[in-house]
Order: structure tokens, then sequence, then C-alpha cells
């Protein structure tokens, strides 16, 4: 394989191609850079990401303009669709056919007017937020937490404190409302404002990450394309960081983007509270399900360092941008719209048996990952399901060619399908979508995304480990079939 590299800073790796995927587009291609592919990369030296070549089966030129006009499309339309359905849920009642009237009578004007313009309210709450999150961050004590070798060899550092974290935000929460200092209903009155706010300072953030990547990257697994455009979607850092522990793809992703997600929610909830006089069925169940869920999340916050939105994705507009903006714009929406709808729509002996469905899926989600967890902790000695696990002995080398292993399980959870655990996410989903019942499809959009996204990150993280593994890899498909859905998929 020969590589033509024309961009490299402070001693940062090139990254000839991403192999990434958009979780909606294809994987790019650079234009900076030409290269012949003779033989299938390994995972170190595709630093990581696996090879692919092509854009949905297009390759040269044409599935090169294709990715670029992909990546451009996705940074234009996204913070547009973000707004706009804030805007839907809160001022057309969810509804499309409305948005679409709105959008044929008022025009172009109408709709730069219905853009919303940050307030210095917006902007405190956010800016308190964002510093008390990093405070918590950096300075609760915590385990320390090593996560998985990078393709070039380093281990990264994590002091493990979410839980804490998440119980210290909510012990604030509470003061501040119950003492009057602060009034958790504004947050829905000024949340298209904060949307605003936090696209503008997710575009001014994601530049500083760029600039960082270039003067003072944070470690060797760092690299350029060559192209600015990529450069800014994917990011060119998988680990940066302030000083030697702040890590900021964890502010972003944890600490803005989960943390932030379950209060807004319940600032939602209070703004219903204050508006009708009570908290609906639907609010409650759609609430719970969701604050159960990230509970969850914190309580496995080690597992998520372990991920792909870590292991993998660098940190540029496509991750950070996604979880400063998209994350509480989307992740949010069910109960964004069930704020001032479907009040006393559901009753009481549904509402319980969406929530035990909920919480039963997300209860799986848990245990599949736990039990992974463990089994890795425990070196495949602990028992899954009350029998020896069942695994396959992996080998791949990094960059520094010092040969490492792996277990993969194939047994439990694992046994089922490769990448189980996606399958009662998206079931924990719908239940907390559920509540809105059938009035409005908008609220589901939330679902659709998160099986495209999850299937399409199954498809990720099988190519990235058939690069990673190799013939292992094979054996381990072969010993587990299906994908995501147990002899279906």
């Amino acid at each position: 394989m020969t590589v033509t590299r024309r961009c490299e800073a402070s001693g940062a790796r090139g990254i000839d191609d991403k192999g990434n995927l958009a979780e909606a587009f294809a994987p790019l291609q650079d234009l900076q850079f030409s290269q012949t592919v003779d033989q299938v990369r390994t995972w170190a030296a595709s630093n990581g990401t696996g090879d692919r070549k092509g854009v949905w089966g297009i390759s040269g030129a044409a599935g090169t303009a294709l990715s670029i006009a992909g990546t451009l499309a996705l940074m234009f339309c996204c913070p547009m669709f973000a707004i706009y359905m804030w805007f839907t849920f809160t001022q057309l009642d969810g509804s499309i056919r409305k948005f679409v009237g709105f959008a044929q009578t008022e025009g172009l004007h109408g709709l730069w007017q219905a853009w919303p313009q940050p307030s210095a309210e917006a902007w405190y709450i956010l800016l308190s937020f964002g510093l008390f999150q990093a405070a918590l961050q950096r300075f609760v004590p915590g385990k320390r937490f090593e996560g998985p070798v990078t393709p070039n060899g380093n281990t990264p550092v994590y002091q493990a404190n979410g839980v804490s974290c998440l119980f210290i935000t909510l012990a604030a929460f509470l003061t501040a409302w119950g003492t009057g200092i602060w009034n958790p209903a504004r947050v829905y009155d000024l949340f298209g404002e904060m949307l605003a706010a936090l696209n503008t300072f997710s575009l001014i953030f994601c530049v500083f990450l760029n600039v960082k990547g270039y003067i003072a990257p944070s470690s060797s697994d760092s690299g350029c394309t060559g192209s600015f455009i990529y450069n800014f979607f994917w990011g060119m850092e998988l680990y940066p960081r302030i000083g030697k522990s702040f890590d900021l793809k964890t502010w972003t992703n944890c600490r803005m983007g989960m943390m932030g997600w379950a209060f807004w929610i319940l600032c939602f909830a209070v703004k219903q509270y204050q508006s009708f006089g009570h908290v609906s069925n639907a609010m409650m169940v759609s609430v719970f399900l969701m604050e159960m869920y990230i509970f969850k999340f914190f309580l496995w916050e080690t597992g998520y360092w372990r991920s792909m939105d870590i292991m993998h994705d660098r940190a540029g507009y496509y991750i950070c941008w996604g979880c400063l903006v998209w994350v509480p714009a989307v992740y949010t929406s069910p109960a964004m719209y069930l704020t001032m709808h479907g009040v006393d729509n559901l009753s009481t002996p549904l509402a319980l048996a969406i929530a035990c469905a909920g919480a039963a899926a997300i209860y799986i989600n848990y245990d599949s990952d736990r039990q992974r967890q463990v089994f890795r902790a425990t070196h495949g000695k602990a028992e899954v399901w009350g029998k020896p696990p069942t695994y396959i002995t992996a080998k791949y080398s990094p960059a520094d060619g010092q040969e490492k292993t792996s277990l993969l399980l194939t047994s439990g959870w694992w046994g089922l399908a490769r990448h189980f655990h996606y399958l009662p996410e998206i079931l924990a989903a719908f239940c907390w979508t559920a509540p809105a019942l059938l009035g409005q499809c908008l609220p589901y959009f939330y679902v659709v995304f998160l099986t495209l996204l999850l299937t399409d990150r199954a498809f990720r993280d099988d190519m990235r480990c058939q690069s990673k593994y190799g013939k292992y890899w094979a054996q381990y498909t072969k010993s587990v079939p299906y994908k995501m859905v147990p002899f279906v998929f």
C-alpha cells in the first residue's frame, strides 16, 4: 500500500482514510490523499478505523464528490433540523403538517424570524451548567480507570466519578429550585435560545479543537486528513485534553450531553407542573424511563469509555456538535412534546405497563453491558448465566508492534447477537416515547433515528473489528452469526 500524506502537524500521524460513517452517511475519502491499496490494512495501520473503499460502493472522483456533498449537507441541515424541531414542538403542536403550512405561508422570511436569538439568560444558564460540570468532572474524587490501548499504543486514563457528579448535580438542582434561586421551568421557555446558543458555541469549539489538533495535540493519536472540511467534521484528536487530566470528549459527551439530557427533561416536567398543576402520567413515565437510562449510563460510564464514541470517533463536529446540540434537541424531544400535550391521555394501567416494559428493556441493556465488562475484568473467569463462559482468544497488534490479546465473549447475551445490547436500547427508547400515543408522528423521530444510528454503528464496529482481529473475528462471526436481532438479523 502506498500512501501520500499532505498534512502532518506537531508530529501528529496523518490519517489516510477515516473509514468512519456519519451514522447516516458513508465513509469519506479525502481529495488531498492519493493512495493505492494493494491489500487491506491492519487495524493499527488504518489508525483504528479499518479499511473501507468508496462511498456506497462508488469510488474515485464521484465517490469523493459524494463524500464532500454529504459532509457539507449534514453540517448545514442538522442545525436547522434541530432548531425547527424545537419550533414545531413548542409552537405548532408537534405537527409536521402545520410546519409545512407555516413554511409555505411565511416563506424564508418567516423561517428566519422563527430562528431564536440567544438571550443573556440563555447564555447564563448554559455557562453556569457547563462550568459546574467541568468543575465536578475535574475535582470530584473517582476511581482511576484505564481505557483500552489505542492504535498508537497509548492508554487513556480517566477519573470514574460520573454517578457522584449526577447526584451532586441533582442536589444542586433541587436546592436552587427549592430556595427560589432559580425556576427550572425557564429552561423550557428559553430552550430554543439555548439550542441556538449551543449551536454557536459548538461551531467555535470545533474550530478550537482543530487548531489545538494542529498546534498542540494531546497524544500521538491525532492526525490531519489534509482537508479542512474533513478535519472539522471528523476531528483530528482521538483524546483531546486540557492539561493531562481534563478530557474534553468526556465533558462534551457525558457531562454536557448526557447530564444535560437528565436535567433538561426535569425542567420540562417542572414546566408542566407549573402550567397544569400536576405532572401527567405520560410525562412521569417518559421522564422516569429516560432518567433510569441516564443513571444506567453513568453507572456504566467506564464501559462507555470503551465504546466507539470514545475509542473510534475523533473530537470534531460530528461527535462534539452532536452531543452539544443534537442530544438536547432530539433526545429530549418526547418530554419536550409532552410538556404541553397529552396531559390527561394516558391511563394509569397503560402507563404502568409501558413503564415496566421500558424498565425491563433498560435492565437488559445494562445487564448485557455489565456481563461483558465483568467478563473482561476477570479475564474470562466469571460465570455467565451460571456457567463457565465460552469465548475466542483474539490477538492483535497496535502500531508499536507488540502483540496483545482480547477475549471475545460468545455466550450469555453476547451469544445471541454480536450487538445484542442495541436491541433493548431501541425498545427502551420506544417505551419512553410511547406515552405520546399516536397524535403526532414527530415525537417518534428519535426512535427512528436511534434505530438507524445503532444499525449503522453495528456495521461500523464489525468493519473495525474485522480489521483489528482478522481471522479471529471470522471465527467469532461463525460462533455468533447474528448482528443485532437473534435469529433475524
